[in-house]
C-alpha cells in the first residue's frame, strides 16, 4: 500500500508491504504503525556549518640534541664484534683488556623478547668496549672491538 506522509512540511510517499508478502489490512493509522516501511526517500537533513577554530600559537623551537659522539674507528688489524639485529644490550661479559676466544660470548642482546649471545669473530684482547648496558644499539653497530 502507498501511503503520503509529511515531515516538517515536506511530503513523502511511502509504501508498505508485509514480510510475507500480502498486503496489510486497510486499517488506516493502525496499518501504517505495525507494517514494516519498505521504501521511503530520505528525509532532507540541514548540514550545521563546521565551527572555525582559531589557529593555533607556533611552538617555540626546540634545540636538538647533540649527536652522540661516533666510536673511534677500529685500528688497522682490529676486529669489531657488530649488533646481528637491532635490539637492547642486557650484559656485557668482557672488560677492556681481557682476553677472549675465537666463539666466546662478550654482550647478551634482547631482540623481540629473546636474549641473544653475542660471540667473538675471531680470539683477541678487547680493546674498547662501545656499549653500555641498557643500550638501544641498531643493526651494525660495533659493540667491541677487539686486537
Amino acid at each position: 500500500m502507498k501511503y503520503v506522509a509529511t515531515l516538517n512540511g515536506k511530503k513523502y510517499e511511502i509504501e508498505i508491504e508485509r514480510v510475507d508478502g500480502r498486503m496489510p489490512l486497510d486499517r488506516g493509522a493502525a496499518a501504517v504503525a505495525t507494517a514494516p516501511i519498505i521504501a521511503a526517500a530520505p528525509a532532507p537533513v540541514a548540514a550545521a556549518p563546521a565551527p572555525v577554530a582559531a589557529p593555533a600559537p607556533a611552538p617555540a623551537p626546540v634545540a636538538a640534541p647533540a649527536p652522540a659522539a661516533a666510536p673511534a674507528p677500529a685500528a688497522a688489524g682490529a676486529t669489531t664484534v657488530e649488533a646481528p639485529m637491532p635490539g637492547k644490550v642486557l650484559d656485557i661479559k668482557v672488560k677492556v683488556g681481557d682476553t677472549v676466544a675465537f666463539g666466546q660470548c662478550v654482550v647478551v642482546m634482547e631482540a623481540m623478547k629473546m636474549e641473544t649471545e653475542i660471540v667473538a669473530p675471531g680470539a683477541g684482547t678487547v680493546a674498547s668496549i662501545s656499549v653500555s648496558n641498557g643500550d638501544s644499539v641498531d643493526t651494525g653497530a660495533v659493540l667491541v672491538t677487539l686486537n
